[in-house]
């Protein structure tokens, strides 16, 4: 008798088509975002495959902090032509312009933590209800106790007793490199020196 066996990266990639394919599903208008790391680029190619040959029945929305290289924002927008998807960009910049933000001065000021009012503006935007981002445990310890689908209120915050359990693995960075490794993902240029 033959036994069929299935890799455990095999298993990963049949369950994140699975739930993406149940996130176009459920929700009116969901919106996929994309920053153009690691992480980012294997969730969109994996949407890629789970609707091949029609394009993304969602589009993909990047918080652009400004502060990014130059070869960056190309690989961006040629990875996001290869696959075929709309792009919404949401812009740190634009927020501080309106008066939404207040940029940090000195030599360690980031706009990182900017990126939530502008996250949460493109979203209310554009009217999504449901928002899919693909940050990994292990890389973000805060996300250990977030679930596949972490319920935010309208002010985008989390309350951890108003979540479901799940059991799950949680994904290792070995497992990303993994799967970039194992599929033609356009590969993007090192910016800077």
């Amino acid at each position: 008798m033959h036994t069929y066996r299935v890799s455990h990266l095999n298993q990963l990639e049949a369950e994140s088509i699975y739930v993406l394919r149940e996130f176009a599903a459920q929700f009116e208008k969901p919106v996929l975002l994309f920053s153009g790391g690691k992480d980012s680029i294997v969730m969109a190619w994996l949407a890629r495959k789970a609707f091949w040959p029609a394009r993304l029945p969602f589009p993909l929305m990047h918080v652009d902090t400004g502060h990014n290289f130059n070869e960056t924002m190309a690989y961006r927008d040629e990875f996001i032509a290869d696959i075929r998807a709309d792009l919404i960009v949401a812009s740190v910049q634009e927020s501080i312009d309106k008066g939404r933000v207040v940029e940090e001065k000195g030599p360690k000021a980031s706009r990182n933590g900017l990126q939530t009012v502008t996250l949460l503006d493109g979203i209310e935007e554009h009217g999504f209800d449901a928002a899919l981002g693909g940050g990994r445990r292990d890389e973000e310890k805060a996300r250990a106790k977030e679930r596949f689908f972490s319920h935010r209120d309208e002010f985008g915050q989390w309350d951890p007793k108003n979540q479901r359990p799940e059991l799950r693995p949680a994904p290792h960075f070995n497992k990303v490199v993994s799967f970039i490794i194992r599929n033609p993902l356009p590969r993007r240029p090192r910016a800077g020196p």
